[in-house]
C-alpha cells in the first residue's frame, strides 16, 4: 500500500489522470470532426483510446518499478569498473597504432565515461 501513497506515486497518479482526461478530450474532438465529414478523423478517434491504454501501462510500470538493492548497485559498480579497466587496457595496447587526433578523441570519451551519472527514478 505504501507504494501507491508515496510522493512519487501520487505525482504519477496525477499525471495519469491528466493524461486520460487529455486523451478523452482529444478523442471526443476527433469523433466530432469525423461525424462532420473528416474521414481521417475516424482513424484518430481510434488512436486516442490506444494512447490512453499505453498511458495506463506506463503508469503501472512506473509505480511497480523496484529500486535496486545495495547489493545490485555494488555489483553494477564493480562491473562498470571492470569494463573501464578492460577498455583502458585495450586503449593502451592500441595507443601506439593510433592517430594522435583519434587518441585525443578517445581520451575525451574516456573522461566523459568517468564522470558521475545523474540518478533517475529507480536507476
Amino acid at each position: 500500500m505504501r507504494r501507491y501513497l508515496s510522493a512519487r506515486a501520487l505525482a504519477l497518479h496525477l499525471a495519469l489522470v491528466a493524461w486520460l482526461v487529455g486523451c478523452a478530450v482529444a478523442d471526443w474532438w476527433q469523433i466530432g470532426r469525423a461525424v462532420h465529414g473528416n474521414q481521417l478523423s475516424f482513424i484518430y478517434a481510434i488512436e486516442w483510446p490506444l494512447f490512453a491504454v499505453l498511458g495506463v501501462l506506463g503508469w503501472y510500470a512506473l509505480v511497480h518499478m523496484e529500486r535496486p538493492s545495495d547489493e545490485e548497485l555494488e555489483s553494477r559498480r564493480a562491473y562498470e569498473a571492470q569494463m573501464r579497466a578492460a577498455a583502458r587496457e585495450a586503449r593502451e595496447t592500441q595507443r601506439s597504432e593510433e592517430d594522435p587526433a583519434l587518441a585525443a578523441y578517445n581520451d575525451h570519451l574516456a573522461q566523459l565515461a568517468h564522470q558521475p551519472k545523474r540518478r533517475l527514478f529507480g536507476h
